[in-house]
């Protein structure tokens, strides 16, 4: 028997567990925030963590593919190992601290696109978020460097029908329609926005996408994404006291900056706690899904 082929345990690669890239991904990004793979430090080949992991060289492949959607490793061309990124460690990547959504959220979705079957799931007040997120993974697709075979994307979206919490005036005024009508218009705008770049990818990549909208009857105090049913990143919505121009007048209104909200990350392999909280978020989710939500209509 090949020696090569045989592991310190006298087990031949075919008799170990097999593992996804997923797993291998989880392994590596556990060993760079906890110190053992410090920055700078240059990455094993790709043979000998296929060999340390029992897996083919294109599940390694896959698993550095996704730390390098997340700026955990730099380099790694034309055969040479990827190094672990200056600024990754225990203090940094998607287990660190909160960071405002938009810079946060979109190398999550592109570390997400990394595997053959996406699936987001999104409750947010609007969707600008997640559009603006998606628009990395879609640049990464038309470069030829993500190629997923299927995207299943849900957003939970506030009812036309509710009076909103916010945004509201402080004060009921002749702009208050003005302002339910701002908001309903950026809520379809940006929705139709992400449905339309999404469904494209059937046409120009031969990619199985589906994208399906909800109506909740609340205004959501929190957004909330799960993505690929392992990762949680939840947010408040924090509301100011702030004036904007709505309908050529001055309207002193209660609202939230969403974009910036803080957004908690909650990832694989970093503890039971958090492992939890992803399982009942989308059972969360899945409840609002499938009782209270009805039929969205992307339309004013």
């Amino acid at each position: 028997m090949d020696p090569e082929h045989v592991s310190a345990t006298g087990r031949t690669r075919s008799q170990r567990p097999r593992r996804s890239h997923r797993e291998v991904a989880d392994e590596l990004r556990r060993r760079i925030r906890t110190g053992e793979l410090r920055p700078g430090r240059r990455m094993p080949t790709q043979a000998a963590l296929a060999e340390e992991f029992g897996v083919e060289r294109g599940t390694v492949r896959e698993a550095l593919r996704t730390l390098r959607a997340e700026r955990l490793l730099t380099g790694g061309s034309q055969g040479s190992p990827a190094t672990v990124a200056p600024d990754a460690g225990p203090a940094a990547g998607p287990a660190g601290l909160p960071r405002p959504t938009t810079p946060a959220l979109a190398p999550r979705i592109a570390a997400a696109f990394a595997a053959p079957h996406v699936q987001i799931d999104a409750l947010c007040l609007t969707s600008i978020s997640l559009t603006l997120a998606i628009g990395e993974p879609l640049r990464q697709i038309h470069a030829g460097r993500l190629k997923p075979a299927k995207v299943d994307v849900r957003v939970l979206l506030p009812s036309r029908d509710i009076d909103l919490a916010f945004p509201a005036p402080v004060e009921s005024g002749p702009a208050s329609g003005g302002l339910r009508r701002r908001w309903l218009r950026q809520r379809n705008a940006q929705g139709q926005v992400l449905r339309h770049n999404l469904l494209a990818l059937r046409g120009s990549h031969g990619i199985d996408v589906r994208v399906a909208f909800r109506a909740l009857p609340f205004t959501p105090p929190v957004k909330l994404y799960l993505l690929n049913g392992t990762e949680a990143l939840f947010a408040y919505y924090t509301l100011r006291r702030c004036a904007e121009e709505v309908d050529h007048e001055r309207l002193e209104l209660y609202d939230a900056e969403g974009t910036q909200s803080l957004l908690f990350p909650f990832v694989p392999g970093a503890g039971a706690r958090e492992a939890t909280f992803v399982e009942q978020s989308h059972l969360w989710f899945d409840a609002l899904w499938e009782t209270i939500s009805s039929e969205l209509q992307l339309t004013t």
